[in-house]
């Protein structure tokens, strides 16, 4: 079977489904990501692909998001008739939906089965947009917010199947496309994501921190308000101010992922510093770190805080309850799929700083007392998110014998 995979972020949801195709010798893989996509070793052949030009700037900023995708659907189109042109043809297509390297599938090869993840359908309102107060959106916003979903419709009226990583993700997309779409995530290796007791984390000034020790841990790809890291600044200067023998370890990048950058700063980071006065002896920034070093810091935290508006679930929330960790998260939609209060976790209210801070105060002050939800959490994620389970269910959707 002649098998094509699509992402811009090559491999991102691919890590594991990559690897495994390539190794199958029933499978012929090939890939296509963008000219900067890290890739991966181990995933056969991957052809990138470069934009003819950028957006146009007197575009109206409405329909940006659509011509974006037409521009990335187009220089995916090029290696994809080039493929055609030296004879080799997909069985399947499977194809992250987002920046619509999927519109043209269908154009080049009518019959292929072209399979579409569906990461996330933007909302006018009621969801991602307008949730935090302390960003209000006009209606100028909610409707740019709406037509990014063209190239979306576009390309789910064309696939044959779509694949959700989560059923809250999959429930925001129309009802007339859900049918279509299964949940499956992309999973973990669980084995390699574990606890260790033994583990130490040496920081750059010179601080090692140990398992048992109290250390609050904060994860995100980038800090920023989508991921609460405002409202987590506010609850660790108070941690910091009533738990005088802890640390507090965050680990992320100042770029921008989702939003925009705050005004009067270069950063969300440097913002948070200004409005507040945190003991800088005890709070670290570490930036972006090494997948092991990340996994470390995992296996010496004492509490985990977790925070999101309504959006995509991070995998750092599935890999710190692989590791163990005692989570403290917010009780928004995607968290609740997997948390449940007081069994696997903690949830707390987004908004409420005081609360967040006495419940990370009290895992610190009693971490007997809540032993129980670190071998839940783990529990559940060998239970749900084995990338063993995924790979299995991905083959029963691109229709490959087991």
């Amino acid at each position: 079977m002649n098998i094509l995979l699509i992402h811009q972020n090559f491999p991102g949801q691919f890590r594991y489904l990559a690897p495994h195709l390539a190794a199958d010798p029933k499978v012929r893989l090939i890939n296509i990501g963008h000219a900067r996509a890290p890739g991966l070793a181990g995933a056969a052949d991957l052809l990138r692909y470069e934009l003819a030009r950028k957006p146009a700037e007197a575009i109206h900023r409405h329909a940006r998001p659509m011509e974006s995708a037409v521009l990335y659907g187009q220089a995916v189109a090029r290696v994809m008739l080039a493929l055609r042109e030296k004879g080799w043809n997909p069985d399947v297509v499977l194809a992250h939906a987002g920046w619509g390297e999927a519109l043209f599938v269908k154009d080049i090869w009518p019959q292929t089965r072209l399979v579409l993840l569906t990461e996330f359908f933007h909302h006018g309102r009621g969801v991602d947009l307008g949730f935090d107060p302390e960003f209000p959106v006009d209606l100028d916003e909610e409707m740019r917010r709406r037509s990014a979903n063209a190239h979306l419709l576009v390309a789910l009226d064309a696939a044959d199947a779509g694949v959700a990583a989560m059923p809250w993700q999959r429930s925001l997309f129309p009802a007339a496309y859900q049918p279509r779409i299964v949940v499956n995530h992309e999973g973990f290796d669980v084995e390699k994501l574990r606890p260790d007791p033994q583990a130490r984390l040496e920081l750059p000034g010179g601080v090692v921190l140990k398992h048992g020790d109290k250390v609050v841990t904060y994860v995100a790809r980038n800090l920023e308000p989508a991921r609460g890291f405002h409202i987590f600044m506010r609850a660790a200067q108070r941690i910091l101010e009533r738990v005088p023998d802890c640390h507090i370890v965050v680990a992320g990048g100042d770029e921008v992922s989702y939003g925009a950058r705050p005004k009067g700063a270069a950063h969300w980071r440097e913002k948070m510093l200004r409005e507040l006065s945190p003991d800088l002896s005890r709070l670290h920034f570490l930036g972006k770190l090494p997948y092991e070093t990340y996994c470390r810091l995992l296996q010496v935290s004492a509490a985990h805080v977790y925070l999101t508006i309504p959006f995509v679930l991070s995998w750092s929330l599935l890999e710190c309850m692989a590791h163990g960790c005692l989570v403290v998260a917010s009780g928004t939609p995607p968290v609740r799929e997997v948390i449940e209060d007081g069994h696997n976790g903690l949830l707390v209210d987004f908004f409420d700083v005081e609360q967040i801070a006495s419940r990370v105060e009290e895992v610190l002050a009693q971490p007997a007392r809540y032993a129980g939800l670190r071998v839940a959490a783990r529990e559940t994620v060998v239970r749900d998110f084995a990338v063993a389970d995924s790979l299995r269910r991905y083959r029963e959707i691109i229709g490959l014998p087991a």
